[in-house]
């Protein structure tokens, strides 16, 4: 289950990317924009704010998302289906899924499905984290996979799930889309407040929710304790501050 509240502790660090996205896109009046993944719907509402002539449509798979967003009551249909099961209509002109597909097994095939379905010059955005091979997820994995917690949680801990920016760009070239591909790191500094440790709070919010869904509750407070420990080594706090690195990777495509 995606909470609402959790994603929202680093609301601006998460949505900087978003928008360093979409930035890049060039569609000027654009007959339909979809949002794959949209989470709690704020960055949707500018997309529909960016292009208000257009008819702007929300996907996630979270209900808990998607009644977030519908609250906003912004002019955007909000809709909760899985990104598996969707398809560009005739006039979908963008289409933009953030920090999202890494959830997706295959999602390469899917990325290649629906770029060949959209119209000649629409765009498509994507951006995935790229950050798999940091200190906080190779510490996650190690916890994972040890006892006593690797029989319930030792293969939900997942390596590398996604491409780099070269791999995504060879597989829409090789659709025939004209392709902007780069990635950032972003070093957040996250405030070292409170007695527990930014990066493990940041990390409730993404990478540890299918942990806490399999564990009982006395274990996995022996879980996020033992994994608070290593990240307050591998993080450590100066100045008031942990920095946080973090690796994106982004896409834009203009199909021909």
């Amino acid at each position: 289950m995606w909470d609402p509240t959790v994603y929202h502790r680093f609301g601006d660090e998460r949505s900087r990317p978003f928008h360093d996205l979409v930035a890049r896109i060039g569609a000027e009046r654009p007959r339909a924009v979809a949002d794959l993944g949209c989470g709690p719907g704020e960055l949707t509402a500018g997309l529909a704010r960016r292009w208000p002539d257009a008819r702007v449509t929300g996907l996630d798979s979270s209900p808990e998302m998607i009644g977030k967003a519908r609250a906003l009551a912004a002019p955007v249909a909000f809709d909760v289906a899985d990104v598996h099961d969707w398809q560009p209509a005739p006039d979908t002109d963008v289409v933009v899924t953030n920090a999202v597909l890494q959830w997706v097994p295959e999602h390469r095939a899917l990325i290649e499905r629906w770029v060949r379905a959209l119209p000649s010059g629409a765009w498509f955005a994507m951006q995935v984290p790229g950050n798999f091979d940091a200190p906080s997820h190779r510490a996650l994995r190690a916890l994972a996979r040890s006892a006593p917690y690797a029989e319930t949680v030792g293969e939900i801990v997942r390596e590398a799930p996604v491409d780099d920016a070269a791999g995504y760009a060879a597989l829409l070239t090789g659709a025939g889309a004209t392709v902007d591909a780069w990635e950032t790191t972003y070093v957040h500094l996250l405030a070292a407040t409170g007695p527990e440790h930014p990066v493990l709070r940041w990390m409730e919010g993404t990478a540890l929710r299918p942990v806490k869904a399999a564990l009982a509750e006395p274990a996995w407070r022996g879980f996020r304790a033992a994994l608070g420990a290593t990240l307050a080594a591998e993080y450590p706090a100066r100045n008031g501050y942990v920095a946080f690195p973090f690796r994106r990777i982004f896409t834009v495509a203009t199909i021909a």
